[in-house]
């Protein structure tokens, strides 16, 4: 302030008998104040891992960006070097407070936002700039600066702040500018089943060995063994030579210390999520917003099971077997707990908008993708006694008896969360995966599900099943979120979600059968087309499983493919799922009984969206998200000279 007053004498003992006006700059334009909130992604505790997503935006949507954050990690994933580096602890959940580019902050309720300002236009060379923010308190911030540098500061949340800059030339001329800067931070819930929640794209890839692991099927005896790529590093037995049954918890854990890393394993929640990939957008595209996202969906759950009530996990964390729960609550009551909290502190503070995707698991998904995949034998018999196995036939039953009843307590339970109607709840649907090119189904096979020897995609069950999904599943899903057709809506208007099934269109072009010339060398050369991408030869195969001859770990899990849809293979390489809390009829006896391999398809991600299909479901999303947000046109900036003084 001193230099302001300086300049202001400066003016006054002008020897000029005419007042000396503050002039505007000539040049480019007229001088303005730009301003924008910090990593204003509020799970990043780094400002550098959200400049990486700035970096990767060139306003051409998500899946573009997905593609360049791809590209600069060769395909080995970006999400890698920033899932350690979130407000979450180990076991997945939110932490309290957050310690943020060194402040600690409360993650629900932050009393200050920081932001960086800037002035634009032109100012003469060599201006000194005399900055003030003023949001009521006693002094107002000052800062003296260079008028070419960035300004940060934190501004106080929920009460403007008055930024103002006095420009002093060389020449003697003042000018001022001036501009309110409210900060708005966007309350976000996700919540839902494994398509929410990334399922078969864990933030750490599984590493992958270069030799082979054994595995003896169902039956045992002469000829049952086969070998496929293990966990790098596991330091155990390799071979089945232990008799069954013989292997110690100790080595378990030690297998499972190699496993892939999760933003939460009990959940298989993952960064690649849409949900994620949504909101972390959302915080790019909008400068003047910070977005504090509340993750909660987990794979495996149903409305009943995983929404309304606890469910069964998906995989116990990396070396905390033996503090593993097994179950993991309600996402409801950790929804309305973590907005309790919130609203202790600020009464104010409420959902903006909540992100949901469920229903697949109400009609047994995974057992409809067992019936496709699992040939008639031993182990199908096995499936189908512990309930694993669902026809087509059975899961349309549930759709049209369980399912609305099911949809009916989700509205009930939702409606106190979101001010008593679900406008802003964004229901996104479902994707065909099951689509070849040009719309047309996937034909079948063994290609791409050649990573258990039990294991054939057989082309009738297939088309029966992707025919319910298209023709039943998808549209009783549709009316029960929007309350059309016959379904039972007591209060239509209240009772109506936003939904967004954009996508489907896209994803019927990227089904789990599409092959490009394009695709991986990896995926072209050693992903056989007809179902031969392992070596048969035991001996050779405890050696090099792959017939292609490379290592697997040049297997590149995040690289850009036709396929929008993870393979049995893909999902083998990419997470490499040994699954948890399983009934008791299907326990594999050791960790080299095959029925790990099964059971690693079927829970582990076989038949849910890549990366990049997740990065289409959040372009889907993004209208929708802007639209129920009320995002419109930036506040205009005051730009005046200073008055003539008195």
């Amino acid at each position: 302030m001193r230099r302001f007053f300086i300049a202001i004498l400066a003016i006054l003992s002008l020897a000029s008998t005419e007042p000396v006006l503050a002039q505007q700059p000539q040049g480019d334009g007229n001088l303005r104040i730009e301003w924008e909130v910090k990593n204003r992604f509020r799970l990043f505790r780094n400002e550098a891992d959200f400049l990486r997503h700035v970096a990767a935006n060139r306003g051409d949507g998500t899946l573009a960006a997905e593609m360049r954050l791809e590209q600069r990690t060769a395909g080995r994933g970006w999400a890698r070097e920033m899932v350690d580096r979130l407000c979450v602890d180990g076991a997945g959940r939110l932490t309290e407070t957050c310690q943020r580019d060194g402040e600690r902050e409360s993650y629900l309720t932050p009393e200050s936002h920081p932001i960086s300002t800037k002035l634009r236009g032109a100012v003469p060379a060599g201006s000194q700039c005399i900055w003030n923010f003023d949001d009521g308190s006693v002094p107002p911030q000052s800062i003296t600066a260079d008028c070419g540098n960035e300004i940060g500061v934190r501004v106080r949340y929920g009460k403007p702040t008055i930024a103002s800059v006095g420009i002093t030339a060389p020449d003697g001329n003042i000018l001022q500018t001036s501009i309110e800067i409210a900060v708005r931070d966007f309350l976000i819930a996700g919540i839902g089943d494994s398509i929410a929640a990334g399922e078969g794209n864990p933030d750490k890839p599984v590493a992958l060995s270069g030799i082979g692991f054994c595995f003896r099927d169902f039956l045992g005896g002469p000829g049952s063994q086969f070998y496929r790529p293990g966990r790098a590093r596991y330091p155990g037995d390799k071979t089945c030579d232990a008799a069954m049954g013989e292997v110690k918890s100790g080595t378990l854990l030690e297998w499972q210390r190699q496993s892939a890393g999760w933003m939460s394993a009990g959940c298989h929640r993952s960064m690649y999520g849409y949900q994620m990939r949504a909101a972390i957008d959302l915080a790019v595209d909008t400068p003047h917003a910070a977005v504090t996202f509340l993750p909660l969906a987990c794979a495996g759950a149903t409305i009943e099971n995983g929404i309304l009530g606890p469910q069964r996990i998906r995989e116990c964390p990396r070396n905390t077997r033996e503090d593993c729960a097994g179950t993991s609550p309600g996402q409801i009551a950790q929804l309305r707990q973590l907005l309790t909290q919130a609203q202790q502190k600020d009464r104010n503070r409420a959902l903006d908008l909540l992100l949901l995707t469920v229903g697949a698991n109400d009609i047994n998904f995974s057992g409809l993708v067992a019936n496709v995949i699992l040939e008639p034998g031993a182990e199908r018999s096995l499936f189908t006694r512990g309930g694993i196995i669902a026809t087509p036939e059975q899961s349309a039953q549930v759709a049209d008896t369980q399912l609305p009843a099911n949809f009916a307590k989700l509205r009930a339970a939702l409606k106190p969360l979101v001010g008593s109607t679900l406008r802003r709840v964004l229901f996104t649907t479902y994707g065909n995966m099951a689509m070849g090119e040009r719309g047309v189904p996937c034909p079948g096979g063994r290609e791409g599900f050649d990573i258990n020897p039990a294991f054939n995609a057989d082309p009738a069950r297939l088309r029966a099943v992707q025919s319910f999904f298209a023709d039943r599943f998808l549209p009783k899903i549709r009316s029960l979120a929007t309350c059309e057709g016959s379904t039972l809506c007591a209060q239509p208007d209240a009772d109506r979600m936003t939904f967004v099934d954009s996508h489907q269109r896209e994803f019927e072009e990227h089904g789990f059968c599409v092959r490009s010339e394009t695709d991986p060398a990896f995926d072209q050369q050693c992903f056989s087309a007809t179902g031969e991408s392992f070596d048969s030869d035991i001996v050779q195969a405890a050696n090099s499983p792959l017939v292609c001859g490379a290592k697997a770990s040049e297997f590149r899990p995040y690289a850009s493919r036709a396929r929008w849809a993870r393979t049995a293979n893909d999902s083998y390489f990419t997470a490499m799922t040994y699954p948890d809390g399983l009934p008791s009829v299907l326990q594999p006896a050791d960790i080299h009984d095959a029925l790990w391999g099964i059971l690693s398809a079927v829970y582990g991600g076989a038949i849910h969206p890549t990366a990049e299909g997740h990065a289409a479901m959040a372009d889907a999303a993004r209208p929708a998200i802007r639209s129920l947000l009320e995002l419109t046109q930036e506040p205009a900036v005051d730009v005046r000279p200073l008055p003539p003084p008195q």
